[in-house]
């Protein structure tokens, strides 16, 4: 980690953070992404004495481009201190025209839905790995590109999919991973797309039988039984077949379902990784409907995260929930306002995040979608609500732009 001091005042605002703010110490104050709406938001990152940092390391072209704008100016005999203290870290590296309008558009979920559904349904040697491939960097790009929309978009899918139960929930275990991995663990980006990789295939061998228990409200079979506990060893057996021969990758897919707790100092990088993957495998799990049961509350499927087999703290479920905060994107929650929300964005606190409103503290639909800043005491959440009581038909289109 290489941190570097930021003056206040060159924090962009009202626009997506290019980079990570962190304190001296290295601990995240906002994600990449995340905006900075009011200097006031800033002031109170500022409180008890932190100092505003950035890791030139993970940074990229933003930070030295203003680096270089900075030098450039100071080698210029005209250059007056009230101009150098205008300068504004750029909100990201110049791109050409044609791959910045391609990143910027919109994904179109359900067709990444069904190709996630075929592709881990029916691999087949000839073409798996660039189809695979082909998946994995749309999700590996937005996931380091747009966040919290990504977490949004797979987090509100998997609340109410049952048809395309696997695909959704591989990508998921997938992004949650990588941002976590990137963010928190603060990994190298090679280790986070190994991990991202695994996540996304860790249940190759058992997507169709997964599909179909989703829709099943009869008890698993003695057949169906085997076929899950058996199936990471399986998934890792067939991932070597058609040609995977990264051992790490190989490694954190067959120990996903592993439930060995204790600390990531004492397990192999494979190991570390199925352990993230086990971790985001279960809050996947309780936030998805079956037809058997309804999903759990996104706070119960977090606290399932958090706490490892002999009730302690896990390590990798603790960088989980401070990755995606007690309230992440795609969650619904009431305000002290009585109005409902949905999170669309991580905010500086995993207690803050910012909400649209959907209904009103009448229950009654808004129509609009009325963006509310929790940090604000009156519109601070007091709790989760169940994707099954909102009453009120919401498209992921509607949401994301407002990410």
């Amino acid at each position: 980690m290489n941190l570097i001091n930021v003056n206040v005042d060159s924090v962009p605002l009202g626009q997506p953070l290019p980079f990570a703010l962190r304190g001296a110490d290295g601990a995240l104050l906002a994600q990449k992404g995340y905006v900075v709406r009011t200097s006031e938001e800033l002031t109170a990152m500022l409180a008890k004495g932190i100092k505003l940092c950035v890791d030139v390391e993970e940074s990229g072209e933003s930070y030295r481009a203003y680096l270089g704008q900075l030098q450039k100016m100071l080698m210029s005999s005209e250059t007056s201190l009230g101009q150098l203290a205008s300068v504004k870290i750029p909100a990201g590296a110049p791109q050409a025209p044609g791959r910045a309008r391609e990143e910027r558009a919109p994904l179109d979920w359900a067709e990444l839905q069904m190709r996630a559904t075929q592709l881990l349904r029916s691999p087949q040697m000839g073409d798996f790995h660039e189809r695979f491939q082909a998946l994995h960097d749309d999700l590996a790009r937005r996931c380091e590109l747009a966040p919290d929309a990504t977490l949004l978009a797979l987090i509100f899918l998997s609340a109410q999919e049952t048809r395309m139960y696997s695909g959704t929930h591989a990508m998921l275990v997938s992004c949650i991973c990588m941002v976590v991995g990137r963010e928190m663990l603060r990994w190298p980006p090679a280790k986070v797309r190994q991990l991202g990789a695994a996540g996304l295939s860790m249940n190759i061998a058992m997507t169709e039988l997964q599909d179909q228990l989703a829709q099943q409200t009869q008890p698993l079979t003695a057949r169906q039984i085997a076929a899950v506990e058996d199936h990471a060893g399986r998934s890792a057996d067939l991932l070597a077949q058609l040609g995977v021969g990264d051992e790490v990758w190989l490694e954190a897919v067959r120990h996903h379902h592993h439930r060995k707790p204790g600390p990531f100092n004492e397990k192999t990088e494979g190991q570390q990784m199925a352990r993230l993957i086990q971790r985001a495998d279960v809050f996947g799990a309780r936030i998805a409907p079956r037809a058997s049961r309804w999903p759990m509350p996104v706070t119960a499927a977090m606290q399932a995260s958090y706490y490892d087999e002999e009730n302690k703290v896990d390590e990798a479920g603790a960088a989980l929930v401070k990755g995606l905060g007690v309230y992440p994107p795609g969650a619904f929650v009431r305000l002290a306002s009585q109005e409902v929300g949905v999170v669309l964005r991580r905010g500086v606190s995993a207690t803050t995040p910012r909400v649209a409103v959907v209904t009103n503290r009448l229950g009654m639909p808004t129509g609009e979608l009325i963006p509310r800043d929790t940090g604000v005491p009156q519109w601070k959440i007091t709790g989760v609500v169940a994707h099954k009581d909102v009453r009120v038909k919401i498209s992921l289109d509607r949401l994301l732009p407002l990410v």
